[in-house]
């Protein structure tokens, strides 16, 4: 049963442990760590509305975590930003040119935590109704 728990969860763990620093240098300073520089106010709360973005989903992951009633909430909502990120990256990377070392290693992370989210919801949501 634990086993069972950790392997549900692990990429929950791992996606709040990357998603909320990141969120708070996108909202905060994101030419510390990117190639990004936003100059007007615009561009300044265009980041910090993906900074808010990112920090409400990284609660209900924390909340699937810890409480079983969110659970398939997170891992749903975990798979499609996960896979949602890597596709509209994949996609950049192929129509505006190769990113920085960073991105990419971003499109293979979200795309393996996507793609683990999905063999989660098959393997152990499959066949189930609203549970």
């Amino acid at each position: 049963m634990a086993n069972k728990n950790f392997i549900s969860k692990i990429h929950l763990v791992i996606s709040v442990l990357v998603v909320a620093p990141v969120a708070f240098i996108y909202g905060f300073n994101p030419s510390s760590k990117f190639d990004i520089h936003p100059e007007t106010i615009d561009e300044i709360n265009q980041f910090k509305a993906i900074m808010g973005l990112y920090l409400g989903f990284a609660l209900i992951w924390v909340l699937g975590v810890f409480k079983k009633k969110y659970l398939k909430v997170a891992l749903v909502t975990n798979t499609v930003f996960m896979l949602s990120l890597g596709v509209g990256r994949i996609t950049s990377w192929f129509i505006d040119g190769t990113p920085t070392f960073e991105y990419r290693f971003g499109v293979f992370a979200e795309l393996f935590l996507g793609f683990y989210g999905l063999w989660v919801l098959i393997t152990q949501y499959q066949g189930t109704t609203n549970s």
